[in-house]
């Protein structure tokens, strides 16, 4: 595939090293040129703007803070039309002070994104902070506390989006990467995963372990 990374922090870096291993076609939009030329080159892919990568090949990934998405969507011709039907990876987090959602109570990141550009939006990768997605594979051992048995078991990575092709697209570049693509709902579900991952660097940031929370699936179904 053809792939088209917005940013050139540890995100962008993080994911496009799985998916230059796989063998996809990247290019590299950052606004600093130098930086998106030093990427694309440990990468092996080719720089930039952030307009040219949003509107790139199969797929694009917003892997930039979120308040750095509207630009450059308008740069790439959001309000025109120029990204419709375009399939956009959101990774972002809308998380201010005291981990609460920047978006409030109104539609989530991803639902605005889909709205100011027609895009087929699927939200994933954003639950994890990048040196997770950077491991190869991203796996850990099983259990409440991460030590269930000998065998690490691949991350699996929540999917929302409205569109069956677009999700197609997102599955394939999940298991690039050596995890598990699990579809959740449709984009609306996406505003309920932003905010269950903004609880969760809540609890990440104070040393407390959320998988400690969670009983076996065995333990909860009849």
């Amino acid at each position: 595939m053809r792939i088209g990374i917005v940013g050139t922090g540890a995100m962008a870096e993080a994911l496009g090293a799985h998916w230059a291993r796989a063998g996809h076609e990247l290019l590299i939009g950052g606004r600093s040129a130098a930086r998106a030329d030093g990427l694309a080159r440990r990468l092996g892919g080719r720089p930039g703007t952030p307009a040219e990568a949003a509107l790139f090949g199969d797929a694009a990934l917003l892997a930039v803070p979120y308040d750095a998405v509207a630009p450059v969507l308008d740069e790439a011709g959001a309000a025109e039309g120029a990204l419709r039907d375009h399939v956009l990876i959101d990774c972002t987090n809308a998380v201010g002070p005291g981990f609460v959602l920047t978006t409030g109570t109104g539609p989530g990141a991803a639902r605005r994104i889909a709205a100011a550009t027609g895009a087929r939006v699927v939200k994933a990768f954003n639950h994890c902070p990048d040196h997770v997605w950077s491991l190869t594979p991203p796996a850990f051992p099983a259990g409440p506390r991460g030590a269930g048995g000998p065998l690490a078991e691949p991350l699996v990575v929540p999917l929302c989006g409205d569109d069956d092709a677009a999700l197609a697209v997102v599955h394939t570049l999940v298991r690039d990467i050596g995890c598990v693509p699990l579809t959740v709902g449709p984009l609306l579900r996406a505003d309920q995963l932003e905010a269950t991952t903004a609880f969760l660097i809540s609890l990440w940031k104070t040393g407390q372990d959320p998988r400690r929370m969670l009983p076996p699936l065995a333990a909860v179904t009849p």
